[in-house]
């Protein structure tokens, strides 16, 4: 029989219960992943208590209340708070989304939070998105002509520019990236969801010049073609974007210009 050993550092143990409280009547039990890179001990998960009535409705602001007047150790990335940056995308109650848009009453029982999903982290909800970044780098996500740049601007017809609906809100949050098994068993080889929903954003533009050249950069049985269509990311961007859709007409751009 084949024995497997699980490596260091692999299993989750529980972590400290801190107090709740004092004088709070109305609190919600968070059960936050905890690891840091300067310890020589296994991930946890540590549990708090927030009192509703001293923060706002958001799990971000439970966690900014954690920090703040509970444990300031406690790590994670936020900034603009209006599901504009992507910055505290995490895993909340199982499903990949923003803290900050994500209200506590919409979470039944205990809150529990981990970092993305098969990222590596660099502590505790912090993920390291080096690849993710360099992937969206390899689709020269830029406006790319050959023609004389004109006066003024590069004009575009309501109907062409319609067509960017759907694909220039995507904040790269990497929710939808991280919720994909395919990501999960290729991320090396594979682009993602993400970033293929940010490469037909620029296929589609009708003033980008770059139309083959980006196509061949994807013609790869891994870069494109590892989307099995298990629509994890449709379901999990927290923006209502379909990048399963955006990657089925890359392939049908693939399909077109062989015949």
């Amino acid at each position: 029989m084949v024995q497997l050993t699980l490596p260091r550092n692999s299993k989750v143990k529980t972590g400290k219960v801190w107090d709740k409280p004092a004088g709070a009547t109305n609190v919600r039990e968070y059960k936050i992943y905890r690891w840091s890179p300067d310890d020589d001990e296994n991930p946890s998960t540590d549990t708090y208590f927030v009192d509703t009535d001293d923060c706002g409705p958001m799990v971000l602001d439970g966690l900014i209340y954690i920090k703040n007047k509970i444990d300031p150790t406690l790590t994670f990335r936020r900034s603009c708070r209006e599901g504009i940056c992507g910055s505290c995308a995490m895993n909340i109650d199982g499903t990949n989304t923003l803290a900050c848009t994500k209200g506590m009453d919409e979470v039944s029982g205990t809150i529990k939070i981990y970092p993305l999903p098969h990222m590596p982290v660099v502590k505790d909800l912090v993920p390291d998105l080096n690849l993710f970044y360099a992937q969206h780098r390899f689709i020269e996500p830029w406006l790319k002509t050959v023609s004389p740049t004109p006066e003024t601007e590069w004009l575009q017809s309501h109907a062409d520019r319609a067509k960017l609906d759907g694909l220039y809100e995507c904040i790269l949050c990497a929710c939808c990236s991280t919720s994909c098994p395919s990501y999960w068993w290729n991320g090396d080889r594979y682009l993602g969801p993400a970033v293929l929903l940010q490469a037909y954003r620029w296929l589609i533009d009708s003033r980008d010049e770059a139309t083959g050249e980006r196509l061949d950069a994807l013609e790869d049985p891994f870069r494109l073609y590892r989307c099995h269509t298990i629509m994890n990311c449709s379901q999990a961007c927290p923006k209502g974007l379909n990048p399963a859709k955006a990657i089925a007409e890359i392939k049908k751009m693939m399909v077109e210009r062989r015949v």
